[in-house]
């Protein structure tokens, strides 16, 4: 996990969040900035937007990688994902999330229904594509 999570010769850190599901998500922490600097500035965020913004990152945590390339998980988000002594990590696009097994098993129960999850995936794609040309594909 260290080589893929570290940056420069400094520390190296990850950003703990809690994730849907009762998961934990491990972003780097350049992943994580640039996330954050992306984020709308406004003085007036709307009320979901602001909810987002409290639950993100007053639950978040900076985690140092230590020289093993270990973390050390905050008990209170091992609690909130029903974790115990048992762990699945698995590569989401740019960040790792952390599961139970007993989670992981109903999730990954859905793989018979690959297709229809692609599909609908692919037609809100298509439709963010199209707002933003102002015509349809």
């Amino acid at each position: 996990m260290r080589c893929g999570f570290a940056i420069g010769t400094g520390p190296s850190v990850v950003y703990a969040t809690p994730g849907p599901g009762e998961s934990i998500w491990l972003w780097p922490e350049e992943t994580f900035e640039k996330m954050s600097d992306s984020l709308e500035q406004s003085l007036f965020p709307d009320e979901h937007a602001m909810e987002y913004e409290q639950l993100l990152y007053s639950q978040s945590k900076r985690i140092e990688i230590d020289k093993a390339g270990r973390i050390r998980l905050p008990e209170e988000l091992l609690e909130y994902a029903s974790i115990e002594s048992q762990v699945v990590v698995i590569g989401v696009r740019d960040h790792l999330e952390i599961i139970n097994p007993v989670q992981w098993a109903t999730i990954n129960s859905t793989l018979s229904n690959l297709p229809q999850i692609m599909n609908r995936a692919r037609k809100q794609q298509l439709g963010k594509s199209s707002d933003s040309t102002g015509g349809t594909q």
